[in-house]
Order: structure tokens, then C-alpha cells, then sequence
């Protein structure tokens, strides 16, 4: 047999599914991810482990361990499966060499890779066509969008119906409290940061800081005013450094992956919310384009900021995902 195929036993649903079980810790969660039954997901690890010949999983333990062996071959299980979602999502904008001009609004909440990504992706379907795109705020893509500036703007939704628009929901992206590592690590008690640092907030004239003074208002949390911060990168630069506490989501955190060490991420302590990311559209845009788009962006997001948010944290399943529509 040629050394180079796969040995018989290794398919592509198994790394998914060993991925998926290495990612949750559990047999159930693995089988909703994946939409398989439990016993199915039993039966794909087992097969995987006899076609390698090795425990991928220390069956003897509870709960669930990786063994030696399994840590190793996740890793490169990871970067083949997120070769493959990218090659995916690179093939699915396929049909833009018939456009002659396209402009597209990006808000900067997305990690450093994502939109680098998505342009060459676009550029490589437009060999013909004069592309232009800028990253701005959702609010300023928004009025971008309604005075027909840009064709299509990815933005945080603000539940504003757009005359003449149509909204292609991109990502659920709730929000979560972080801290300073030190003063505050994983565990530890929240409540007593808020008592005793100052809270950090965005700079009011935000879509992100309205929306988080509208949950804070509801929960009827009154917390002094002190700090007012302009950007993502800035506003967890001042939380590494130990002055406050922040609300922000996964997308501004995964962005800012310098400071993970100093900072830690929790839950909510309060009733949880979330922002919806979108893809915007012109109605008198009737072609597959913005669909297109849509779906190549829920590709990258998935594999570029979700799988690495929750492998370090699980807290956050099924509550940043992908949204479909």
C-alpha cells in the first residue's frame, strides 16, 4: 500500500469528531456539536484509535483525559482540519469576476487574520473588478450603508431595521467580563473586582458601549464613571495593567491575544446578553454576492476566532456561534 494514503479507519467525520470531543470534554456535547448520537460518537473515536493503533483518550479516567498521545495527534489533527475549513470557505465566493466595482465596510472587532483573509479572498474572485474596503465603526458603517456609500458592511447589528438594506446575521457575540489575571484569575470572585477596581467603559459615542449602559441599566447596576476608552486594543491594554475591570465580547478579546496573559475572561455574573454581528446588503442587490460573502465570513470566523475562543474557553459554548439566516 502506498505510504502516503491514509490507513483505513482515518476519515475526515472522526478528526471532526475527535476534535470536537478534545474541544468539549464530553460524549453529549460532541454528539449535539456534531449532530451525531452518542453511541455514533463512541464508535467514530473507537475506530480512529484502532486505525492508528494507539488510546487517543484514557478510557480509565473521568473525566475525560487526552493521553500523551492524544495531545499530540490533536494538534496536528487542529491544523489539517482548519487547512481544510479554509480552503472551504476560500472556495465558496465563487462567481465575483462578473462585478466591476465593489466597496465593503469592515468593523475592526475581528481578530488580525480574519479580514487580511477575507480581502485576499475576494481580490483572488475580482480579478477584474476595482475593490475597496475600509474599516470603520458599526455606526459609521451603518450610515454608510443607508446613504449607499458601501455596498456591503460587516457590523454589529443594532436591531434598526435599514430602509432599502438587507441583514444577513453573521455571528452571536455575547458578552463577558474581564479582568486583570493578577487581581482577578479564572475562579475568582467578580463580584469583589467590581467592588474594588474601576469599571472601564467604551467611549459613550459607541454602538458597544450603548449596548452595554442598556443591560447595565436593566440589571439596575448604578457603577460610577471614571474611564472612557476608545478602542478594543487600548481598553485591554488598561485592563493587563491592572486599572479596572471591563465588559466587552470575544471578538474584541480574541483580538487582543498580546494581553491574554495578564487578562482573564469570565462569565457574566449577572443575567447574560450578546451582540449580533451581520453582513448588510443593498435590496437592489439580487445576486448570489452578498450571500456569498456572508457565508465565506461565517467560515473564517468559525475557524480563525470561535474553535480558538473555545478551546481556552468553555464557558463560552453556545453562546458565541455562528448564525445562520
Amino acid at each position: 500500500m502506498d505510504s502516503a494514503m491514509l490507513s483505513k479507519g482515518v476519515t475526515l467525520r472522526g478528526l471532526e469528531v475527535f476534535e470536537a470531543l478534545a474541544s468539549s470534554g464530553s460524549v453529549a456535547l460532541t454528539a449535539t456539536a456534531t449532530g451525531l448520537s452518542q453511541p455514533a460518537v463512541s464508535q467514530q473515536l473507537r475506530n480512529l484509535e484502532t486505525a492508528l493503533g494507539v488510546d487517543l483518550i484514557d478510557h480509565g479516567k473521568r473525566p475525560m483525559q487526552l493521553t500523551a498521545a492524544g495531545r499530540s495527534f490533536l494538534a496536528r489533527t487542529t491544523s489539517v482540519l482548519s487547512e481544510l475549513r479554509l480552503a472551504q470557505s476560500e472556495l465558496t465566493v465563487m462567481d465575483l469576476g462578473h462585478l466591476s466595482n465593489l466597496s465593503i465596510g469592515i468593523i475592526d472587532d475581528f481578530d488580525n487574520d480574519l479580514t487580511p483573509r477575507l480581502v485576499t479572498t475576494l481580490a483572488e474572485n475580482m480579478q477584474n473588478c476595482r475593490f475597496k474596503m475600509i474599516t470603520a465603526s458599526s455606526i459609521d458603517i451603518t450610515a454608510d450603508m443607508k446613504a449607499k456609500r458601501l455596498h456591503l458592511g460587516i457590523s454589529a447589528s443594532s436591531g434598526e431595521v435599514l430602509d432599502g438594506v438587507v441583514e444577513h446575521p453573521l455571528v452571536r457575540d455575547p458578552f463577558i467580563l474581564v479582568t486583570p489575571s493578577e487581581h482577578t484569575p479564572r475562579g475568582g470572585d467578580l463580584r469583589e473586582a467590581m467592588r474594588t477596581l474601576p469599571f472601564l467603559r467604551y467611549e459613550r459615542s459607541q454602538l458597544i458601549s450603548r449596548q452595554i449602559e442598556a443591560h447595565l441599566s436593566r440589571m439596575k447596576l448604578d457603577i460610577p464613571e471614571r474611564f472612557e476608552i476608545g478602542s478594543h486594543l487600548a481598553l485591554m491594554a488598561c485592563v493587563a495593567r491592572g486599572i479596572g475591570w471591563a465588559i466587552t465580547t470575544p471578538l474584541g478579546f480574541m483580538r487582543a491575544t498580546r494581553f491574554h496573559d495578564q487578562v482573564a475572561a469570565h462569565p457574566l455574573p449577572f443575567a447574560h446578553f450578546s451582540r449580533q454581528i451581520s453582513l448588510y446588503a443593498s435590496m437592489d442587490w439580487t445576486d448570489q454576492v452578498p450571500r456569498d460573502v456572508a457565508q465565506t465570513v461565517r467560515h473564517l470566523v468559525q475557524d480563525n476566532i470561535i474553535t480558538p475562543a473555545l478551546r481556552g474557553h468553555p464557558f463560552l459554548e453556545g453562546e458565541l456561534t455562528v448564525l445562520t439566516g
